[in-house]
């Protein structure tokens, strides 16, 4: 083994080894073994960047941007209409969706078909009377079998196919994987359509209902000589945090704010909206001198041992009308917002003053909670409440949030959201909306079917055909193919301007960029060789259907573990080398890795489909094995003669 190869294998373990620690973001990671590549001279510093105008590069941005403007015209809300059963019974039902899901993963991005559905599973479910698991699943998996249909339909795709033309050959065409894709993907949904879904635990969604951990919102008066009298809404906010407990909202003189500012200063009479659980809040209740808003106020002084008495049993009394479904009257706006505004100038943070505008004549009853689920791309990850600062910035309060079906209230504003995350978020139904357009957020509450744009869904679909066959048909490269159909989604403006860079997966991005040249590092150190003739050696002792059964298996097993598209940089070059100690096809052995990498259903943190429903569907990290190991077998039990039939040896 030379130095070279020494070096590159260390950094291939390193990188490896931290994807699967899973502490830093996968684009962090690529990024730093590319560097780790140039600093060791492994790389080219002039070159080490080239990765960034790769042909396969430049295509996973475009479709990513064709595949928005197919969402935002509602194109595929028309198809979904016309294509789903109004009045069907489970199997059937999700028949209809889960083969839907794969028609569009192979032509748009399989996150954003899944993003587009998901609301759709979701009150299928509830129609159906299943575990919205059930449903989400089956949806997810079908996606992801799609997606092996064509050049565009996943990453790993279009890796393949850019390494195989870093080594001199012509990269593959669209539809060059459609016979063994689709022969996956035509087995794998009879096995979800008829026995898969049966197979999925039945988690109770972790949605609106889920958060009902005991919580209650309850109004609470500050009378005179309360010790929140005169005290900063932060300063209650302390004491409360103490308690698990949080204000989600003010009532001054009959106007209502539902997402108050930390540096406002309380009066008497101010009723603060509180929510807490039984025995929280009566100590809420004790500690600042509260009382409960629809008790009248005192007109004679008892002592603290009989007000504290008082404040516990009208609590009690609040949390059983709590149980029997009352709930609070909400205050009619009136004259007096112009006080709480001028009131506002009294606070610490100047930027607090300018989100009362979305408050302005907003009646009570507009205000909604709605269920959002995290995207992987999502601007929310690794964030908090706090810093994103939703009171302030956009007038919105966060309720609760549910992680691995498990739910949590404590801490909330500081607590760091994670991909697939489910959030109970409360504020006006346009505002929530434009949050989750803009954030990255799938709404799971049911809703009305959008109002298709009919020239833009026209215009967008047949802007994504033309790319798709100028492609397919040779006439263009992938690239400058869907980076014209960008042009054309530009100038013709069938997707806002502003949404165009939006819609683009910078993190996908980087961590292909970077990986490409690791791959070539690889391939030129004779490093990848060598891995695949230690493979080859221990395992398939140089019989090249066993050798390429044992390229298959790893790179499914690795795709369960890591990102599919770091797995397919990874493997990609072993292959080659292993094809290469055999003397067979190269092309079989890459169509195995682009097959193992795309096709990944153990766990929830092998693709960002399965990180997507794992609030949503309340599952534990152990839940997709279930029905994800037996998809992986039939995988192999069909992919191998397939590969042998289509790509012979």
């Amino acid at each position: 083994m030379t130095t070279p190869q020494s070096i590159i294998i260390l950094i291939l373990l390193v990188t490896i080894g931290m994807f699967l620690w899973g502490r830093w973001r996968h684009d962090m990671v690529a990024l730093g073994a590319m560097l780790a590549c140039v600093f060791t001279g492994l790389i080219e510093a002039e070159t080490a960047f080239n990765g960034f105008g790769h042909p396969a590069v430049i295509t996973v941005a475009c479709v990513l941007v064709l595949s928005r403007a197919l969402q935002s015209s509602g194109a595929v809300d028309v198809l979904t209409r016309l294509v789903l059963p109004a009045k069907a019974g489970p199997t059937l039902s999700i028949a209809a969706l889960t083969v839907l899901a794969a028609l569009l993963s192979g032509f748009m991005n399989n996150v954003g078909a899944l993003a587009l559905l998901m609301p759709v599973a979701i009150q299928l479910a509830h129609r159906l009377k299943l575990a919205p698991g059930q449903v989400l699943m089956p949806l997810a998996f079908a996606s992801i079998l799609g997606g092996t249909m064509t050049l565009i339909g996943t990453p790993p795709n279009l890796i393949v196919s850019g390494i195989r033309r870093s080594e001199g050959m012509q990269g593959f065409n669209m539809f060059d994987f459609t016979a063994v894709g689709a022969s996956i993907t035509a087995v794998g949904l009879v096995f979800i359509i008829l026995i898969g879904w049966r197979l999925v635990p039945k988690r109770k969604q972790a949605g609106t209902e889920g958060f009902e951990t005991g919580a209650y919102i309850t109004e609470v008066r500050i009378p005179d000589g309360s010790k929140a009298d005169g005290m900063k809404l932060r300063e209650v906010e302390a004491v409360l945090d103490d308690a698990d407990a949080q204000v989600v909202g003010l009532i001054r003189n009959d106007f209502r704010v539902n997402a108050p500012s930390s540096g406002r200063y309380l009066r008497a009479l101010d009723v603060l909206i509180i929510e807490a659980e039984a025995d929280a809040l009566t100590k809420v209740l004790s500690d600042l001198g509260l009382e409960l808003a629809h008790a009248k106020p005192k007109k004679e002084s008892k002592t603290e041992d009989e007000a504290k008495a008082d404040s516990n049993a009208e609590a009690t009394d609040e949390i059983a009308a709590a149980n029997n479904g009352q709930s609070s009257k909400a205050a009619k706006v009136s004259d007096s917002k112009a006080e709480l505004v001028a009131d506002d100038a009294n606070e610490d943070d100047p930027t607090q003053q300018v989100e009362k505008k979305p408050e302005k004549d907003r009646k009570p009853d507009e205000i909604v909670l709605l269920e959002l689920a995290i995207l992987p791309s999502s601007s929310l990850v690794n964030r908090s409440a706090t810093d994103m600062l939703l009171r302030t910035r956009y007038s919105i309060n966060l309720l609760a949030v549910s992680r691995h079906g498990r739910r949590s209230m404590a801490r909330l504003r500081s607590m760091k959201l994670r991909a697939g995350d489910l959030l109970l978020m409360q504020g006006a139904p346009d505002v929530l909306q434009d949050f989750a357009n803009n954030t990255g957020c799938v709404p799971l509450a049911e809703r009305e079917l959008r109002i298709p744009n009919k020239r833009n869904a026209i215009m967008s679909t047949v802007i994504m055909l033309l790319a798709v066959a100028l492609a397919a048909l040779g006439i263009l490269p992938a690239a400058v193919s869907f980076a014209a159909g960008v042009l054309a989604t530009m100038a013709f403006r069938t997707l806002p301007w502003r949404l165009v860079y939006e819609s683009i997966d910078w993190p996908v991005v980087v961590l292909l960029a970077s990986l490409l040249p690791v791959a070539g590092a690889m391939q030129s150190t004779g490093a990848a060789g060598l891995i695949a003739s230690v493979l080859l050696d221990t395992l398939a002792q140089g019989n090249a259907v066993i050798g390429l059964a044992v390229i298959l298996i790893t790179t499914l097993i690795l795709t369960d573990l890591m990102n599919n598209a770091a797995t397919a940089a990874v493997m990609a070059p072993i292959a080659l080398g292993a094809a290469n100690q055999l003397g067979v096809n190269p092309d079989t052995f890459l169509m195995a890795v682009a097959v193992g990498a795309s096709c990944a259903f153990l766990t929830p943190i092998g693709h960002q489909n399965n990180t997507l429903i794992l609030g949503p569907g309340g599952f534990r990290f152990g839940d997709y094995w279930r029905m994800g190991l037996p998809l992986d077998v039939l995988v192999v039990l069909v992919s191998l003669p397939m590969l042998l039939l289509v790509w012979p040896l």
